[in-house]
């Protein structure tokens, strides 16, 4: 039985479009091309491993298929998030994600379609997401795709520190040069390339672009997700901010100042220091915290506490 939380070493992966900021996170990083970083992942293109405990250097993958006691006796074959960090040092692709019944028609080995949300950590002057499409029937949305007409298809949004956007499946999408993000997401790798700039490799090469599946899984017309941002507590001590609640995820964003007795309740709780330093206090155990910690808060913790200068996002089902 744990009685500490579960800290988690990341997978670092290198993008194309990525960058060296997530060096200020405390990771090792690969090079300064490193896009990604895999917070809390049991996915099978890269899985998290545990740093502490009787569990010490398992897979979080091994750990939700031999310890579901940890999780609440959560039903369901794969580990259902994925918590990133992503470093963008250059423009991503322009891409979609299927629903899950999409992932499974389309895909072999995915359990789950990919809905995701943003939380913005830092973002350079002039950084921006795109969001969405102009399109008004799946015919126009063809036509302007295999035309190459993204100006006046694609729907961009101006970002700064501490916005949030939800991105359901079916949505087209991009985050922009200079935006710092940490994305909870449904536990998937598949991504349908829209469009990327004509940017060649190395060798020269055009990444692979998707336009058939992406036809197939776009939706028509665009519909921005309803803004959901709810204070649920704020004092002296700190705030909760509830950022989303959706059939898939829960996320807050707890700030604390001082100290803060269980912010957020569930079976089991992700969590990402984003900012600052402090303690995890449960009844036979007492963690440090620092910016770049990734952990999950088991079942077999009823109580915790929060304390010092924390900025942190949890996530729950």
């Amino acid at each position: 039985m744990y009685e500490e939380p579960i800290f988690l070493d990341p997978v670092l992966k290198e993008r194309i479009w990525g960058g060296s900021k997530l060096n200020d996170f405390g990771y090792q990083i690969p090079s300064s091309t490193t896009g990604e970083c895999w917070g809390i992942s049991a996915h099978q293109n890269g899985a998290s491993t545990v740093k502490n405990g009787p569990l010490q250097g398992h897979s979080l993958r091994e750990v939700w298929n031999n310890h579901r006691e940890l999780f609440g006796d959560e039903k369901g074959e794969d580990f259902p998030l994925l918590v990133k960090v992503l470093d963008a040092a250059a423009d991503l692709s322009v891409q979609v994600h299927p629903n899950d019944e999409q992932a499974r028609q389309l895909e072999q080995g995915e359990a789950f379609g990919k809905t995701e949300c943003w939380y913005v950590l830092d973002a350079e002057p002039g950084a921006k997401l795109i969001l969405g499409h102009h399109a008004e029937s799946k015919e126009e949305l063809e036509t302007k795709m295999k035309n190459g007409e993204w100006d006046e298809l694609l729907r961009e949004v101006p970002i700064q520190k501490g916005d949030f956007y939800y991105v359901p499946s079916g949505t087209i999408h991009a985050i922009g040069k200079g935006a710092l993000i940490l994305e909870t997401q449904q536990s998937s790798d598949t991504t349908y390339r829209v469009y990327d700039y004509d940017r060649t490799d190395q060798q020269g090469n055009k990444r692979k672009l998707h336009l058939d599946k992406s036809l197939q899984v776009t939706e028509v017309p665009h519909h921005d997700a309803e803004e959901e941002r709810t204070i649920i507590y704020e004092n002296t001590d700190g705030k909760i901010e509830k950022l989303i609640e959706s059939r898939f995820f829960k996320v807050y964003n707890v700030k604390v100042e001082n100290k803060i007795v269980s912010p957020v309740e569930g079976s089991y709780i992700l969590a990402s220091v984003v900012g600052g330093e402090g303690t995890i206090k449960t009844e036979n155990s007492t963690s440090t915290l620092k910016k770049g910690d990734h952990f999950i808060i088991p079942s077999s913790i009823k109580k915790y506490k929060l304390e010092g200068n924390l900025d942190l996002i949890l996530s729950t089902r």
